[in-house]
């Protein structure tokens, strides 16, 4: 018997959809799952997890916060790179902030609206980010173009012709109302704090650079996240600014923490490519066993 000729197209629409299912939804995977646990491929397709004490307690290629319940540094912790990556060190939301040079404008929280926290511009959250690892540190962590509070200093000047002309009007766009701003004039304009909700996109956006030095104290590494958001590493450098914190929480020496930094330290791949780095986790482990906080 010859069926019509729509269910023989059905059935074998559904041959297939079976066939298929089979092989790329249960066959594929399993046969991934099996590669993955054979040796030397086992410990990178579990994440290669670190136990310490029983227990798994990180990831060596995620990267992990070292803080309290509230975000505040652990002063006994070498503290990690900062991340974009979800609420932070995400594996599952790794991104990068798509924050670019040209983002030096805060969109200014609004009063008006419950829990409205706005929206911070890559230049104030760099600006933020070196003042607080800067009073951490004890080290001088002012950059270019960031204001004393943290925030972008960048102007909105306002022309008497639009772009030429006198100024008439000059408004620190980071500092909100009632904020005193970080310059009180510019071209013998007084420099008024920013509106939530005004618009001064007719003004023009002046960054000032200010008198910080040119080679900031706080390493770039420590307040800018990576485009994975993910890395277990910091640089040398920062390695280096933050062992005078780690010693005198430990009771310990400088040199000693320096030296144990170093035991943690990976050269370029390759003997060329990338930079030396830091293993945040390893060596804040390996710091618990040799020198344990005492209560």
């Amino acid at each position: 018997m010859r069926l019509p000729a729509w269910l023989s197209q059905h059935l074998a629409a559904l041959r297939a959809l079976l066939v298929l299912t089979a092989l790329l939804g249960l066959a594929y995977p399993l046969a991934m799952l099996a590669v993955g646990q054979l040796p030397g491929l086992r410990d990178h397709a579990d994440g290669s997890l670190i136990q310490a004490g029983g227990k798994t307690v990180g990831s060596r290629i995620v990267g992990q916060a070292f803080t309290t319940d509230k975000g505040v540094p652990l002063v006994q912790y070498f503290q990690s790179r900062p991340s974009a990556a979800g609420a932070g060190y995400d594996p599952t939301a790794t991104s990068a902030s798509n924050l670019g040079p040209e983002s030096v404008v805060d969109t200014l929280p609004d009063p008006q609206v419950k829990d409205d926290q706005g929206k911070q511009s890559l230049l104030t959250q760099v600006c933020a980010r070196s003042k607080a690892v800067g009073e951490l540190e004890g080290v001088d962590g002012s950059r270019p173009y960031c204001t004393p509070g943290g925030v972008g200093a960048v102007l909105a000047v306002f022309h008497r012709d639009g772009l030429t002309g006198p100024v008439t009007r000059v408004v620190s766009l980071n500092e909100a109302c009632p904020a005193t701003p970080f310059v009180t004039s510019y071209a013998r304009a007084r420099v008024e704090c920013a509106k939530p909700g005004e618009d001064y996109s007719r003004g023009l956006v002046t960054p000032i650079r200010g008198d910080a030095p040119a080679q900031s104290a706080v390493p770039a590494d420590a307040v800018t996240a990576s485009g994975s958001g993910l890395d277990p590493q910091i640089s040398p450098a920062y390695a280096r600014l933050q062992a005078a914190r780690i010693a005198k929480a430990r009771g310990i020496s400088v040199a000693g923490v320096t030296r144990l930094a170093g035991d943690h330290t990976t050269g370029r791949a390759l003997g060329f490519l990338g930079e030396p780095a830091v293993d945040v986790l390893g060596l804040n482990l390996d710091l618990d066993r040799r020198y344990p906080v005492r209560p």
